[in-house]
């Protein structure tokens, strides 16, 4: 009966944060809402790193199209100096230049950032994001991919940064930054997305021996897998929905979520 609610709490666990990964509520945060509230949370770190490797595979094949059109001229670029290929080529650099905040940052200050992970910090920085994604609900950006600065990629890599802290959503700090920057919708949601991929796959090569070392690896592998595929499933549709939400510029009931919730966590946890 326990490995039964282990299996189930595990994929229960994958499909929280495959779901809530991709769409600006924070993903840390309701994590540590859920271990708060019911002591409901995963056993070692293989479980955190498997299920963003999850969320990472389905943001790439998703915007697997992108990706392999930015690699394809990017290389183009570097060997003909080819014009068409030239502003993909930049797109790539800026996604590099907008990950080094987050690099030195998460480096700098890792033991702090653990220290954040509590149910009242959840609670502000949940509203903090509530009034982020307030602020830019009805924005309309002209900044399409090729005329991103990079000034603008820096100040996004800076945003991407603060959400270290659980509560501030990633994918909600990344999108308000691009678009308070003057990017489309469409470019800041594609932005914010192909910039996940080098912090998700940075962040799993370097936790690979945390994973060798983690001591319930055997005991706890199937339930990592499961709640690694749990993960892939809801990732993938939550960011497709999450997509249709954007065209239709609903930011906003996000942002009515966020300060429930938020306050909810404030007054009673």
């Amino acid at each position: 009966m326990n490995e039964l609610w282990v299996l189930i709490k595990y994929i229960f666990l994958g499909l929280v944060q495959g779901f809530t990964e991709p769409i600006p509520i924070s993903s840390s945060g309701h994590l540590v809402l859920l271990r708060d509230l019911f002591d409901v949370g995963p056993d070692g770190l293989t479980f955190e790193i498997m299920v963003n490797f999850g969320s990472l595979i389905a943001v790439l094949l998703i915007y697997r199209k992108d990706i392999i059109r930015l690699i394809q001229n990017g290389f183009r670029f570097i060997v003909s100096k080819d014009p068409d290929a030239k502003s993909d080529f930049q797109f790539i650099l800026f996604l590099v230049i907008a990950t080094i905040p987050t690099g030195i940052i998460g480096v700098l200050f890792e033991d702090k950032i653990g220290d954040l992970s509590t149910a009242s910090t959840v609670g502000i920085t949940l509203l903090v994001t509530g009034v982020a994604l307030w602020v830019i609900r009805n924005l309309r950006g002209k900044k399409n991919d090729g005329q991103i600065t990079v000034k603008d990629a820096l100040i996004v890599g800076l945003a991407q940064s603060v959400a270290l802290i659980p509560g501030i959503s990633r994918s909600g700090a990344t999108i308000v930054a691009a678009m308070l920057v003057g990017m489309k919708q469409e470019t800041a949601l594609r932005f914010s997305f192909l910039l996940y991929i080098p912090v998700s796959l940075g962040v799993t090569i370097l936790s690979v021996g945390d994973i060798v070392n983690d001591e319930n690896f055997n005991a706890l592998l199937i339930p990592n897998i499961l709640a690694f595929m749990a993960s892939i499933i809801a990732s993938f549709y939550a960011l497709k929905w999450f997509m249709n939400v954007m065209a239709r510029g609903n930011l906003k009931y996000f942002a009515f979520y966020c300060f429930i919730v938020g306050i909810l966590v404030i007054l009673f946890m």
